[in-house]
């Protein structure tokens, strides 16, 4: 039998199979609410098979966003569409649905990728002042972020909180917790970004401080029906900053207080990583936090074969696999994927037909 199509629970939330979705920003957003693209390419994927689909980087306050086509979930008006887009997919699937929880911290305020990318200034209409743990730029293309003080912290600890609570009333399954990418909670994590005297800063303890109180006020905000999960980087890829063992410390941690899965990434910290991208790149990193923790790790990075995503799960290495980019290319890959690993799943009905003679019996009827 196929691990990859065997079921797994993240905490209350039972997987069919152990093919996640991740999430893919995609600067689409009009004023942090989501718009027709997201009901097509939402839709798409949420017919793609996998065993949960978690929407992307959605900011949980307006200076959070990386760009201003990022989405949103700090206002009534956000919610509803995002409640909207929520009700529509649950009417054609039954694939469980979570979403990611994030602040671009000095990251913030660029263009779209096809924009160029680039950071935009405060004073540009589409730009906006950023924060962060330290006023340490993230380039010099960047400009100097605002070091947060307590009570900006404690603002932003709430912020998460009240998205948290927007994504119950709006139907999700899952709130994943960005602390990875560079993102604002993982500029507090590395010491490259974090140069804090306070006990936000110094210390590994210190600076885990602020992700662990992030992760225990979502968990105490929502029903305990909710999993509630982290994504890291493992590792900066830079001397001096944060690695795996300090990860491990953190997954420890997260562990310790209920967390119900780690999604493991690395990099985006700082512009000095130098990252050989390899089949599986990541892999080890998950492999290694998996050995300390007992909550389910999801890997990700670089897998894009049905028997490489197989093989993961089947040396232990990692409970799930998360696709990215792969499934953007091959919206229908978990079909692809069953048909070569003799497995079978559930296709929306008005699909049946299409099953090749050549895979025969990949296709199941509900």
């Amino acid at each position: 039998m196929s691990l990859l199509f065997s079921p797994l629970s993240l905490g209350p939330l039972e997987l069919s199979n152990r093919i996640v979705i991740a999430p893919m920003c995609q600067y689409s957003a009009h004023d942090g609410c989501v718009t027709d693209w997201h009901h097509i390419h939402l839709g798409n994927l949420a017919l793609s098979g996998a065993g949960l689909l978690i929407l992307e980087a959605t900011a949980v306050e307006p200076r959070g966003r990386i760009s201003h086509a990022d989405l949103g979930l700090w206002n009534d008006d956000q919610e509803a569409a995002l409640k909207s887009l929520v009700a529509s997919l649950r009417r054609w699937s039954p694939m469980p649905l979570g979403i990611q929880l994030a602040h671009a911290g000095r990251k913030a305020s660029t263009a779209r990728p096809w924009d160029g990318g680039g950071a935009i200034p405060a004073d540009h209409p589409d730009g906006w002042s950023t924060v962060s743990a330290s006023a340490l730029a993230y380039d010099g293309r960047h400009g100097v972020p605002q070091a947060l003080d307590v009570a900006g912290i404690d603002a932003l600890v709430e912020d998460f909180v009240q998205a948290a609570r927007r994504s119950v009333r709006v139907g999700l399954d899952l709130v994943e917790i960005h602390a990875a990418h560079g993102y604002l909670l993982h500029q507090f994590l590395s010491p490259l970004s974090n140069t804090r005297d306070d006990a936000y800063g110094g210390s590994l303890e210190n600076r885990m401080r602020l992700v662990l109180r992030v992760f225990d006020a979502v968990r105490a905000a929502v029903p305990a029906a909710v999993s509630v999960g982290v994504r890291i980087s493992a590792t900066d890829w830079v001397e001096g900053g944060w690695d795996l063992d300090q990860s491990v410390a953190l997954a420890r941690a997260l562990d310790a207080r209920g967390c119900q899965f780690i999604h493991v990434s690395s990099g985006g910290l700082d512009p000095r990583q130098r990252i050989s991208a390899t089949p599986g790149y990541q892999v080890p990193f998950a492999d290694a936090i998996k050995a300390q923790v007992g909550m389910p790790v999801i890997a990700v990075g670089l897998i894009t074969q049905p028997r490489q995503a197989e093989a993961v799960l089947a040396e232990g290495r990692a409970d799930a696999v998360a696709l990215a980019r792969g499934i953007l290319y091959d919206p229908r890959w978990p079909w692809h994927a069953a048909a070569e690993l003799g497995a079978t799943l559930v296709p929306a009905p008005q699909f049946l037909r299409c099953e090749p003679q050549e895979a025969r019996g990949v296709f199941a009827r509900r």
